[in-house]
Formats: structure tokens, C-alpha cells, sequence
């Protein structure tokens, strides 16, 4: 779908790092030399963005609109308590955890290096200021005190992680420790952090809200967010930053702006504020140039077809998932919608069995498909009906 434009990258990076006008950016569109093409979409190439891998995925859709590397394997530092966070929460789900429970603070919990929310040896902490301190703090003893009192020491607690990496589907990720600490076969890629993030926020919408926590004090020590979105962008609601030695700078944020939502993941960058900036530059253009619509509902009704030997005439097909598309800006009133339907329905008709596909294309490409899935079932007909069907198939 998309055509490359043939001004500079440098200029198309000054351009998205900063928020400009609407107008302003149309008058930036029509000075860039474009590559004209009757059947296309005219999209600019994506800002040059200064990191080892990356990637922009719309959440509601899932169409990857930026993307370097996703696959490279790399060490996540920090960004490994996204996943310790999601298992917690789902701990929180199954009743198996409470916010109020009170933890007991390991030696080693206290011990643990890097950043910290400064828990005391042999004190009690809730769950849920040990969770705040993992998310809003990054704190490396909030992790290890929640993997412990969960899965009863830091390397279950792992297992458990990996089992919910696999169950994800995340292909490329392993975890070791709960925190992000640098660690032989301690690993994942941004495609996999992509999937994790958009899990997070579909999950456990309730607990996603701290992501979105300037501050926590705890101990009487107060720490900000190292989320510097969170001040520059008022859409940015999370998710996590990282870093280590090994990993660089690396970022994991979400936003949403006029009912889309985009993740963005960054690794290895070099600053905090390069990391900032990467991110920043990633999700405006996002925004500026393409738009996300939920096309249908799910078990919406999109054709009514002929059904054969059954008890009743006619069934309803649809989707069986909401089905968005995300597509160039401004081009929602030229997407084409085709149906293909199982040539012959004959009963029983089964509930949620796939009988035909919605296809969209926009400018002759494919942008999105899904299932057309029966939403009743029709059993079969008496044997009246069944023969009388039969002689109309005979006189077609």
C-alpha cells in the first residue's frame, strides 16, 4: 500500500519529531517530490529513526506500519517487567493474589541491584504498592519480592513468564529473571514486545491505568516515571522504559489519539532522551497519516444467504471478531468490500463454522480479511422440505 517519497529521511525525521499543525503538514506533503502511480496510495516513507530494532503496530488492527529488525533477538532490560507485571495481574484475575496481600521483603529482594523502590529487608509490602513500585518506580527489589511471594523463588517465577510468553505466542522471547538484569539466554525481540503490550492492555485494562503514573512515593521517597512521554504527550498512557549496558535505551509506549491506538517499541538507542525522541517521532507519524476503523462488530450480520434442505430458508453470516482496518488518511470513502460465499449451504448449518470471507482492498490491494462465520445454527428441515428443495435444485 505504500509509495515511497523521494525527499530525505533527515527531513522527514526533523519533521516528525516535532508536533506541527495539520495545515502545516499539508503544506510540508505537497513540497516533498512523490512518485505518482494511478493505482496507489501516496504515504511518506517512514522517519529515519535511530535504533538497532523497531517497530509501529496499530492495536486494534495489528497492521505494522513502521518496522526495522523486528526479529533481531536482543536484551530487554526493564522492559522484562512488562511481562512480570501481566503475569501478576493474572494472578489478581483468578483470585489466587489480593492488591491488599501483604509480601514479606527477602534479603535477597533488598539486595537486588539497578533501580529500586527501596524496600527494607524483613518489612511487609501490599501487592499492590510492590506493583506500583515495579511500574512507576522500575524497581528491581519490587520485582524479585513479587516473583518470590507468587512462585516462591525468582527462577519459577521465570518458568512461570515463559510459559505465558509461549501461550502468546511470543517465538523469539526467554526469561530468566523477573526484573531485566543482564543474564545468559535472558531475551526477546520487539515483534514479541509488541504482542505482549497489546495482551497487557487488552487484558487487564483495570491495572494499565498506573502505566500511565507520573509518580509513587514509597518510604517516603518519591520517584518519577522514567516515561518522559508522559509529560511531552498528553496520548501517551505507558508503557515502560529500560536499560542496561547490554541493551541501551530502550522503550516500549503507548498511545492513543482520536479513538486509535498505536505501540511502539524501541531498542537500543543511546540516551534517555534519544529513546524519548525515537518513540515520539514513531507514533507522530503514525498518526499523521493513517486512521484505524472498526468496519464491523462482532456477530454482525453482513449477508443473509440461501440455505438448502434446512428448517428455515436463510442464514445470517458475519464476523466472528471486530474486524478494524488501518489504512492512509483520508481514504476511508475509497475502500472496496467484496463477500465470497460457499457456492451451495446445505443443513445442518452449524454456529461459528466459517462459510465465506469478507475481503477489503483499497487502491487494488488487500488491506484486511477476516471469516464470514454462520451466527445461528439451522438444523435440517422436515422431509417435505428437504424435498422440495431437492426438485428446485433439479429446475436450476
Amino acid at each position: 500500500m505504500m509509495v515511497l517519497l523521494s525527499k530525505s529521511d533527515n527531513l522527514m525525521h526533523l519533521f516528525f519529531r516535532n508536533h506541527l499543525s495539520f495545515s502545516a503538514a499539508l503544506l510540508f506533503l505537497c513540497s516533498l517530490q512523490t512518485i505518482q502511480a494511478a493505482d496507489s496510495i501516496l504515504i511518506p516513507s517512514p522517519p529515519t529513526i535511530i535504533g538497532t530494532s523497531y517497530i509501529l503496530q496499530d492495536f486494534n488492527s495489528g497492521e505494522v506500519l513502521v518496522e526495522k529488525e523486528p526479529d533481531k533477538i536482543l536484551a530487554p532490560a526493564s522492559l522484562t517487567k512488562i511481562m512480570s507485571a501481566y503475569v501478576v495481574f493474572k494472578e489478581l484475575k483468578n483470585d489466587k493474589l489480593s492488591l491488599d496481600e501483604m509480601v514479606t521483603v527477602s534479603e535477597k529482594a533488598w539486595k537486588t541491584p539497578g533501580s529500586r523502590m527501596f524496600i527494607e529487608v524483613g518489612k511487609q509490602v501490599s501487592v499492590e504498592n510492590l506493583l506500583k513500585g515495579m511500574i512507576i518506580q522500575s524497581g528491581n527489589d519490587a520485582s524479585v519480592a513479587l516473583a518470590e511471594h507468587i512462585a516462591g523463588n525468582e527462577a519459577t517465577f521465570a518458568t512461570m513468564m515463559n510459559a505465558e510468553a509461549k501461550r502468546l505466542g511470543l517465538t523469539n522471547t526467554n526469561f530468566t529473571n523477573s526484573m531485566g538484569l543482564p543474564a545468559e539466554n535472558h531475551h526477546t525481540t520487539a515483534k514479541d514486545l509488541v504482542k505482549l503490550t497489546h495482551a497487557l492492555i487488552h487484558d487487564f485494562p483495570e491495572f494499565y491505568a498506573w502505566d500511565s503514573q507520573k509518580e509513587f512515593t514509597y518510604n517516603k521517597i518519591t520517584q518519577k516515571n522514567r516515561n518522559r512521554l508522559l509529560w511531552k504527550d498528553n496520548s501517551v498512557d505507558g508503557v515502560k522504559t529500560g536499560h542496561t549496558d547490554e541493551a541501551g535505551y530502550c522503550m516500549v509506549a503507548s498511545a492513543k489519539r482520536d479513538g486509535m491506538r498505536l505501540i511502539a517499541v524501541i531498542m537500543g538507542t543511546k540516551s534517555e532522551s534519544s529513546r524519548a525522541t525515537e518513540t515520539q517521532t514513531l507514533l507522530n507519524y503514525g498518526f499523521r497519516f493513517f486512521e484505524t476503523h472498526r468496519l464491523y462488530q462482532a456477530e454482525q450480520s453482513l449477508k443473509q444467504v440461501r440455505v438448502w434442505r434446512g428448517e428455515r430458508k436463510e442464514v445470517k453470516l458475519g464476523v466472528a471478531e471486530e474486524l478494524y482496518v488501518t489504512i492512509a488518511k483520508r481514504h476511508y470513502k475509497d475502500l472496496k468490500i467484496e463477500t465470497k460465499i460457499d457456492k451451495k449451504i446445505t443443513a445442518p448449518v452449524e454456529k461459528g463454522k466459517e462459510y465465506g470471507t469478507v475481503y477489503i482492498s483499497l487502491a487494488g490491494k488487500k488491506v484486511a480479511s477476516a471469516p464470514l462465520v454462520a451466527l445461528e445454527g439451522i438444523a435440517v428441515g422436515s422431509i417435505l422440505q428437504r424435498v422440495y428443495d431437492d426438485v428446485l435444485e433439479l429446475l436450476e
